[in-house]
Formats: C-alpha cells, sequence, structure tokens
C-alpha cells in the first residue's frame, strides 16, 4: 500500500501543479511511475489525491448537439404491437405508430380502462388512425389469448 509520506514536499507540490493544469488520475499515475520512480497502483493513486486534497479539474462534458426535433415519417398505415413485458400495474400494454408517423405507449389497466401516452405532448391522431388502432388491437388481444 502506497502511503502520501512516501512523498517529499517538492513532488507533493508537482503533482498538485499537474493536477492544476488538468492531469487526469491516469496521468498522475503515470508521472509518479516515471519521474518519481516509484511504483503505484491506479487505486493508490486515487487514495494518494483523497489523502493530499488534490483537486482534479473535470473537463465538462460536452452534451451532444440535439438535431432538430426529428420529424416523424409518415407511413400511411397504422401499426399496433404488444410488449413482451408488459409495463408495471398494467394487464397488457405494446406500442403503436400512427399513420402519419407519431408514435405513443398504450395500456389496458387491470379494469380495462386504455390509457395512451403518445411520445409528442398534445399529440391527437386522426378519428381514422383511432379506428384502425382499435381494430388492431382487438385483434392483437384475441389472438394472444387474453
Amino acid at each position: 500500500m502506497f502511503s502520501a509520506k512516501q512523498l517529499t514536499p517538492d513532488q507533493i507540490t508537482a503533482l498538485q501543479q499537474w493536477a492544476a493544469k488538468g492531469a487526469t488520475m491516469s496521468d498522475l499515475q503515470r508521472h509518479i511511475t516515471e519521474d518519481f520512480g516509484l511504483a503505484i497502483t491506479y487505486m493508490d493513486t486515487r487514495f494518494l489525491i483523497l489523502d493530499l486534497g488534490i483537486e482534479l479539474i473535470e473537463e465538462p462534458k460536452v452534451a451532444p448537439k440535439l438535431e432538430e426535433k426529428l420529424t416523424p415519417i409518415p407511413t400511411g398505415a397504422v401499426t399496433t404491437t404488444i410488449d413482451h413485458m408488459t409495463l408495471p400495474g398494467a394487464l397488457v400494454s405494446g406500442k403503436v405508430t400512427f399513420s402519419d408517423g407519431e408514435t405513443a405507449v398504450w395500456m389496458l389497466d387491470q379494469t380495462g380502462r386504455p390509457g395512451l401516452d403518445p411520445d409528442t405532448v398534445g399529440y391527437q391522431p386522426t378519428k381514422e388512425d383511432i379506428l384502425a388502432f382499435q381494430t388492431q388491437l382487438r385483434d392483437l388481444i384475441q389472438k394472444s389469448g387474453l
């Protein structure tokens, strides 16, 4: 087990300076091994940095640019599927893609009440799509034996 007592004050200062310049934990481990001639594990390096109170500078994580909202691709048909793993609290659940490309999660609760959660807030499918969805849903449930 490596101890901070094995380092000289100059070595500690060097570690602090490297950390202030943005060195990572791996960089510090490499410096200790190559520059100071001391064998140290990654875990010991972590403990050493904690013991010495050295703050590592983390580069801000850049969130990937989100492209403009993706426009659903109209397929002209409604498709309905049943989940293999039913949503909690549901008797049966699945997904539906409407003719304009919008998607939603659907479920029937334990009392048989339907629920529809569209991916786009406020989305309202057309009456024709709702009728096609209801027909497909009835057929899927009958085929599944529920």
